[in-house]
């Protein structure tokens, strides 16, 4: 996601430029997080919208900040986003006209967005846009939705042709208005040109006292302008307002994404359990079983197998490796064609090799896995000394036997062995044997007499 530093004019009439509002104290949230910073499929819902108006290369971007503005002003920071401050609470309108400093010189199209309804795509804003554009110039473009439950949202009241004939707020609304189930999201599109002066007129002469965004719809057709409705999906502009709220968003997100990895070509044991970031990539002939969880940052190539419980993140598992069960991939983690890693196994900013495996009871952090290598159960690459990471090396098709600890930073050569219960501390040369225990004694009778005299012992108490 890309983002200009600071809006800026340019020279074409029709570019355009958002102004997110993310102004709101979010009080049902109960949360020291800003409400827009909750994650969604592991990102924040703010960062999902940007991502969104992103891809139609907006001239400027300005986050309306309110409550918690240094929180927002960090996230966005990143990417360059300006923002503007909404000192006092007094409405929709009164939050976007904050954003007129930051757009004085911007005279393109401009699309109002909420930060906590995170999931509207690219596409639906494209087409407000578009229809703002159409031939018969509507003063604004108002994105509806009908959801199951109209409840308190504001009605919009169309003709056949999409045309707005009134916009009422709920608490505003007669029961004839409140029995249409056409809703207003919030979500505008207006020209800059447009957008400024009818703002100026708005005033606060309603049930709530505030300065209503929609009230511009009725003041542009009291000039003799018509504004326009367009109609999504309900899930796409769904709200959030409560902790409550934020798990059905996320359920929502789920399903939907379950559903198009089935489509694209991966098999989902129990899809139900599975639980994707926004950014997972599942190539065909993928099989994920039952309570996977992918974290950000993870690409699965074609006919890899997760099984069952195992947990990724910022990890990349090659064409038809194993992961798991039980097993966990840290960042860094990348797996090799036909890599397998194995029941409660954590890789750890490691790479194995193509073949390589390390199936069972294992730690490999901060470590290179040659191709073909073989690490049996219990092996620990000892990366970390209180202070400092080191690296360990494996060559390939080295073999390590089970429970070794290889304390970095060492390297175990091309085709060496390991040799089980080793404590190897220095490089081991390629094709070489290491052998790092306790000599083994044995001392025939011992058992038998430590028996008997211990147990003369407990007799004379």
């Amino acid at each position: 996601m890309t983002q200009p530093t600071t809006p800026r004019s340019v020279a074409a009439p029709r570019s355009v430029a958002a102004i997110v509002l993310a102004a709101g104290k979010g009080t049902r949230m109960k949360s020291d997080t800003h409400k827009v910073l909750h994650p969604v499929a592991g990102r924040p819902m703010l960062l999902h919208l940007l991502a969104a108006v992103g891809e139609l290369a907006p001239a400027g971007v300005v986050v309306v900040t309110g409550a918690g503005r240094d929180q927002v002003g960090a996230a966005v920071a990143p990417f360059g986003i300006a923002t503007a401050l909404q000192a006092e609470q007094l409405g929709t309108g009164h939050a976007v006209r904050q954003a007129e400093g930051a757009l004085a010189d911007f005279d393109g199209d401009v699309l109002i967005l909420y930060g906590d309804v995170p999931l509207v795509t690219a596409a639906t804003m494209q087409r407000m846009l578009d229809r703002l554009r159409a031939a018969d110039a509507p003063a604004a473009v108002v994105l509806g939705f009908r959801p199951d439950d109209p409840g308190a949202y504001g009605r919009v009241i169309a003709d056949a042709e999409g045309g707005i004939v009134r916009m009422v707020e709920y608490k505003d609304a007669s029961d004839a208005d409140r029995a249409e189930t056409l809703c207003n999201s919030g979500l505008m599109a207006v020209r800059a040109a447009d957008l400024w002066p009818l703002l100026a007129r708005v005033g606060n002469d309603n049930a709530a006292g505030e300065y209503y965004l929609p009230d511009i719809v009725m003041l542009a057709a009291a000039d003799g302008r018509g504004s326009a409705v367009i109609e999504t999906d309900a899930h796409e502009v769904a709200g959030v307002n409560s902790r409550g709220e934020l798990a059905a968003v996320e359920a929502g997100w789920q399903a939907r994404r379950r559903a198009a990895a089935m489509r694209d070509g991966a098999t989902l044991v129990a899809p139900d359990t599975i639980w994707f970031a926004h950014d997972t990539i599942l190539g065909r002939d993928v099989t994920v079983e039952p309570n996977v969880v992918f974290g950000p940052g993870v690409t699965v190539a074609d006919g890899a197998t997760i099984h069952a419980f195992s947990h990724l993140e910022r990890a990349t598992v090659g064409a038809g490796a194993e992961v798991g069960p039980y097993a966990r991939l840290r960042p860094g983690s990348v797996l090799g064609v036909n890599a397998k890693v194995g029941n409660f196994v954590e890789v750890k900013n490691a790479v194995l090799g193509d073949g390589a495996k390390a199936s069972h009871l294992t730690y490999l952090g901060d470590a290179d896995i040659g191709p073909g290598a073989n690490i049996g159960a219990g092996t620990i690459t000892c990366n970390y000394d209180g202070f400092l990471k080191y690296r360990t090396t494996i060559g390939a098709g080295a073999f390590v036997g089970s429970n070794s600890a290889l304390v970095a930073p060492v390297a175990i050569g091309a085709g060496a062995i390991v040799a089980a219960g080793s404590v190897i501390t220095r490089d081991v040369e390629p094709d070489a044997l290491a052998l790092a225990r306790g000599r083994q004694e044995s001392r025939s009778g011992w058992a038998a007499r430590f028996r008997a005299l211990m147990q003369a012992k407990k007799a004379a108490r």
